[in-house]
């Protein structure tokens, strides 16, 4: 069985949906048969290339205020904090994703995809770290096992773009308007970083989907 998750590395409620997802894939009795990939998606595609404190670039995209826009943050650390996740999101930075999808895809191909997103995640909502420019990214892919050196001819010569633009274009197809979005087995679709325990149900429905009716 197969659990596409959709989701961009600068996502709050995605990493926090990823979590809760694990902990029910690792209550699931039958986890080894299931598959995990991680697909691409640009909650901004137009995000600049340089990075740029993400405070008042976000207050202004959402119509809020940047006290308003803080208190929303404060309450997200707190509330993923409950599902063991240490966000430091003060003073962050924000950029264009484009490249670490690239990478994400890279990741597939050798293996390394979730240890590679982990990487991501923790990198930018723990540690601050950027997640933008090809060094720092390939720095990251090698901390997770990923051949740095590959990581760095890939950005520099373009690899993979079209598969990102392919998962992009394949969550519209499927109705995704915002991440992150879970795809069990192309039958069930959850959407948002939902509780733990209907990550467990969706499994559940879709694994005995996949099972033959008793003759």
């Amino acid at each position: 069985m197969q659990v596409e998750i959709w989701s961009d590395v600068v996502c709050p409620w995605c990493y926090l949906g990823k979590r809760r997802f694990e902990r029910a894939l690792a209550a699931f009795e039958h986890r080894d048969q299931v598959e995990v990939v991680f697909r691409s998606f640009e909650l901004d595609p137009g995000a600049p290339r340089e990075p740029q404190p993400k405070a008042p670039l976000l207050a202004a995209k959402y119509g809020i205020s940047e006290a308003e826009f803080a208190a929303n943050e404060e309450r997200l650390t707190r509330l993923a904090a409950a599902d063991g996740l240490e966000y430091h999101l003060d003073g962050s930075l924000i950029g264009n994703t484009f490249d670490a999808h690239r990478v994400l895809h890279l990741a597939r191909e050798r293996g390394l995809q979730e240890a590679v997103a982990e990487r991501l995640f923790r990198a930018y909502f723990t540690e601050q770290r950027s997640v933008f420019d090809p060094e720092s990214l390939a720095g990251l892919a090698a901390e997770a096992g990923l051949d740095g050196a590959e990581a760095r001819h890939v950005l520099a010569e373009g690899g993979y773009a079209d598969e990102v633009r392919a998962d992009i274009d394949q969550a519209r197809a499927l109705g995704a308007n915002g991440v992150p979005f879970f795809v069990f087995d192309r039958r069930y679709a959850v959407s948002g970083a939902q509780s733990t325990d209907t990550f467990a149900a969706a499994l559940d429905t879709a694994y005995q989907d996949t099972r033959p009716l008793p003759k």
